[in-house]
């Protein structure tokens, strides 16, 4: 066999510059050629080249971690499901895949493989993954099937199918796909634009491959996977070896005791230059109730996201070559069947409510070890999925509503963001009102709930959603039961709300998750974000940074006093008094 050629590092960093140009290119165009919302302003999608193996070399960076990071797992999975069938691969397919239990997250993130060869051999995969408004689930939208009791429930599922195959179109799947779906228009529309964009990228890599030659991009590859690899040991090492554990409980679905107040846990072993990441102790799976997470899409990458982003933060280290070599330093384990590795057809489809969960744990675990990388606790987001019929035709919107991070040191969490492996942003009310019967009413930031701390946690926002014409709605999410944590003396955060107003301004509380509901013109969905955590001692808070935050209407003066211990009086704040308070 012969020997992969070495490659200097400034031809190995030009290619890896190159790859990384293709990646973020086919994210940018995926978003321009897409229909729906979710694509084109949340950017809930993903765009990656691998190599033939299936290893990632290279993600668009604007895309959520949750879309590009399990693209890897999707192409693995298709090669061991089509060498099962004894199918092969050839020049001019597409292949749609979205199994998930094999590779990716959920049914409604769907991927698109074009293989790229060169000189008749297959040289890797341009891929492009994204969320679908409507995949053919019990209720209308792709959020919100929270009753769904397998994973059948929760819509069309497609195991390697070759929409594609040698540059002919399947007709058949075609059709299947806009006989089964509530908003074909869009949805197809959106998985065309998926398809042109693995084309771009392709031909991008084909050109590359060209220009350098397999061999010397091979070796440019294998050069920096191992590059990768090293700055991800290397960042390992330098925490303290030692065992730190932590746990989060989850809401599950509230009222229901079997159901709720579920237990996710993590054991976090270091050890020289490797991390393992136990999850023994986490709940068993809910086998009927979609709240269980993928070991592969979902589990691992709520791991790998939060360990890349402490220990190798781009604040402080820049721009790291995104690809499988820093994965190579963690080992996870979860028991089958518990809510980390459940067991075939337990349902999945909400999986992200857990998931974010366990990021922020095993922040929480690897804060003991390094305190100063690290946030205090998040407020996880929703995802409302709004839906109705116009004549016989359905319109369906899929909304991300924000959380908020914890404070850090030396900052204040962030106010009304998506969260760690999401990573996603919320529509604008132009878009919202330009193309749906939905007005927001209401879109402002939740003032007087925050976690104190010497950096305090961040505000969630509250946003109303009133339904012009009848329709309806389902809820995903999480955190009505348990506040964000407090980290270093700062207090814990808020939790987060929904409720539905009738016309009259009655209002109902729901549970963070919610099955389809209908609902009737003037009626709204109402939002309450949750807040983060406080980082650090609140007393120890700059008392002008109080000020400020009582002068922008965030917190009452009687908050500044009891919470951080500043005394504020005719706008400002009262050295004295204050440093009276904060003596006691």
């Amino acid at each position: 066999m012969p020997e992969t050629p070495r490659i200097d590092p400034v031809s190995a960093s030009v290619i890896q510059g190159a790859l990384q140009s293709i990646a973020i290119e086919m994210g940018y165009k995926l978003m321009r050629m897409s229909y729906s919302s979710i694509i084109r302003e949340s950017e809930d999608f993903g765009a990656a080249l691998t190599d033939a193996s299936g290893r990632q070399i290279a993600e668009s960076m604007q895309s959520t971690p949750l879309q590009s990071g399990p693209i890897a797992g999707y192409v693995e999975n298709v090669l061991k499901v089509l060498a099962a069938r004894g199918e092969t691969i050839a020049p001019g397919d597409v292949i749609m895949h979205n199994d998930p239990y094999g590779g990716a997250s959920h049914g409604p993130d769907i991927a698109f493989l074009v293989p790229v060869f060169w000189e008749g051999a297959l040289a890797g995969f341009s891929a492009t993954t994204a969320h679908h408004l409507d995949i053919g689930a019990q209720t209308p939208g792709s959020a919100g099937i929270v009753d769904a009791i397998d994973v059948y429930a929760e819509g069309l599922q497609f195991k390697a199918i070759k929409v594609v195959e040698g540059g002919r179109r399947n007709a058949a799947v075609w059709q299947i796909l806009r006989d089964n779906l509530r908003a074909p228009r869009l949805v197809v529309g959106d998985m065309e634009a998926q398809i042109a964009a693995c084309e771009i990228g392709a031909e991008r890599f084909r050109a590359l491959l060209a220009a350098h030659g397999p061999a010397r991009v091979t070796a440019a590859i294998d050069a920096l996977m191992d590059h990768s690899e090293t700055l991800m040991r290397q960042a390992i090492a330098a925490v303290p070896d030692g065992v730190y554990r932590a746990t989060t409980m989850l809401d599950g679905f509230e009222g229901d005791p079997e159901r709720s107040n579920l237990t996710l846990a993590v054991t976090l072993t270091v050890a020289g230059d490797s991390i393992d990441v136990d999850l023994t102790g986490t709940s068993p799976q809910v086998s009927d109730r979609p709240i269980n997470m993928p070991f592969t899409g979902t589990t691992d990458i709520a791991i790998w996201l939060t360990l890349r982003s402490i220990l190798l933060d781009s604040a402080v280290h820049g721009v790291i070559p995104q690809n499988s070599g820093l994965t190579r330093p963690v080992t996870i384990r979860a028991p089958k069947g518990c809510l980390a590795n459940p067991r075939f057809p337990a349902p999945v489809i909400a999986r992200f409510t857990g998931g974010n969960q366990l990021a922020d744990t095993v922040m929480k675990a690897l804060a003991q070890a390094v305190p100063g990388q690290v946030s205090a606790g998040i407020g996880n987001l929703k995802v409302i999925a709004f839906s109705g019929l116009q004549g016989e035709s359905h319109w369906v919107h899929m909304e991300i509503f924000e959380g908020s991070y914890g404070g850090r040191e030396g900052m204040d969490g962030m106010d009304a963001v998506d969260t760690l492996y999401a990573n996603t942003r919320n529509n604008p009310i132009e878009d919202i009102e330009t193309h749906l019967p939905l007005r927001v009413t209401r879109y402002e930031l939740r003032e007087g709930v925050a976690g104190a701390g010497r950096w305090r946690g961040g505000f969630g926002s509250v946003r109303a959603f009133e339904f012009l014409e009848n329709g309806g709605g389902s809820v995903e999410g999480e955190g009505h039961l348990y506040a964000p944590w407090g980290f270093l003396g700062g207090a814990e955060g808020g939790t987060s709300r929904l409720a539905i107003a009738a016309a009259d301004g009655t209002l109902t509380e729901l549970p963070s998750k919610v099955s389809y509901r209908a609902a009737k013109a003037g009626e709204s969905f109402i939002a309450f974000g949750p807040a983060g955590g406080g980082y650090g001692n609140p007393f120890e808070r700059d008392p002008a940074a109080v000020l400020d935050d009582v002068l922008d209407g965030l917190i009452g003066a009687d908050t500044a006093r009891e919470s951080y211990g500043v005394a504020i009086s005719a706008g400002t704040v009262d050295a004295a008094a204050t440093a009276a308070l904060r003596a006691r």
